[in-house]
């Protein structure tokens, strides 16, 4: 997890606007907003946010990992 949450902060620095880090274990999702404290999502019900060019999106941590079929 931390080499992948290095790559997010790099890429967050030179333009990236979020970054989800995925983490199939605890089914919960870490959300990397540029310019903000980064966030823990573990409730099925949690939204996650999406970037402004897409604010028709709504998309749950549960239905995330309904896609993933873990």
């Amino acid at each position: 997890l931390l080499q992948v949450t290095k790559k997010i902060i790099h890429c967050l620095k030179y333009g990236t606007v979020l970054g989800w880090l995925i983490v199939p274990e605890d089914h919960s999702i870490f959300v990397y907003p540029q310019g903000q404290s980064p966030q823990f999502l573990e409730d099925k019900d949690d939204l996650l946010p999406v970037p402004n060019f897409l604010p028709q999106l709504q998309l749950t941590v549960g239905e995330v990992f309904s896609w993933l079929k873990l």
